[in-house]
């Protein structure tokens, strides 16, 4: 029988390298996984919690190059999420990524991935790096959807049938696949993928960087998935570590 989102979790089965830790609806995965990396947790452990309306969930890494180059975690863990919902949800279903963790669902905003690290500096080799995961099942607007049009839901994109933690399962066995494909032959693969999925290429964005707001033309990326944004006749490389999260979590 097809599972709902509205059914109790059931207990997870996660792949060799992953061990699964579920937490109550009140406290952040991310938060939670963050700690633990602090604390000195092994590599793989998989923070998540499901409530009736949204998944949440974190990975904690423990890289071996540079902040920077191990970016490319993100990367996996986006396209791991979009291969995810390409196996469990209706063909008609296009799921796409923002270059700084959007998720989106038929054009529509459905969640996010966030990244926190123990150290901010892109040469640097931290410690640990945590990839976060917050996806909207139901809408979490107040009132009429229309007070939200960009925001969507899994609910809302006919999706109601996928059982969360199978998704938590799938995204987890994707994910591993694009790492394990990274470390025997780099991110070539992965890049050509990715770059097929990421919203706004070619188009004019905004975003924050440091604190700034920034406009230019989004160009494409580098070999570390940093931005290539064209000013008028310049054009910069914002890395992705940009996109680290800072301070309380």
């Amino acid at each position: 029988m097809t599972e709902n989102i509205f059914e109790a979790p059931l207990p997870a089965s996660f792949p060799p390298l992953f061990t699964g830790e579920a937490v109550s609806g009140s406290t952040d995965p991310f938060a939670k996984a963050c700690a633990q990396a602090m604390i000195g947790c092994d590599a793989g452990l998989l923070v998540h919690s499901i409530t009736p309306d949204r998944i949440r969930a974190a990975i904690v890494f423990a890289p071996e190059t540079s902040l920077e180059d191990s970016m490319s975690a993100m990367i996996a863990c986006g396209v791991g999420f979009q291969n995810a919902m390409g196996a469990l949800a209706p063909p008609e279903v296009a799921v796409h990524l923002g270059w700084q963790g959007e998720i989106y669902i038929n054009g529509g905003e459905a969640g996010r991935l966030r990244m926190g690290a123990s150290d901010t500096d892109p040469k640097v080799e931290p410690d640990w790096l945590v990839i976060g995961l917050d996806l909207d099942l139901l809408p979490q607007a107040e009132g009429d959807t229309g007070e939200r049009p960009n925001q969507t839901s899994l609910m809302m994109e006919g999706c109601g049938d996928i059982s969360p933690i199978r998704l938590l399962e799938a995204w987890s066995r994707h994910t591993l696949v694009w790492l394990n494909d990274i470390e025997s032959s780099g991110a070539s693969a992965l890049h050509e993928l990715w770059r097929g999925l990421v919203t706004d290429l070619g188009d004019e964005v905004s975003l924050q960087v440091d604190g700034d707001a920034v406009t230019g033309t989004f160009l494409g990326a580098d070999e570390q998935f940093g931005m290539l944004l064209r000013t008028g006749d310049n054009t910069r490389v914002i890395p992705l570590s940009s996109c680290l999260e800072t301070g309380e979590t």
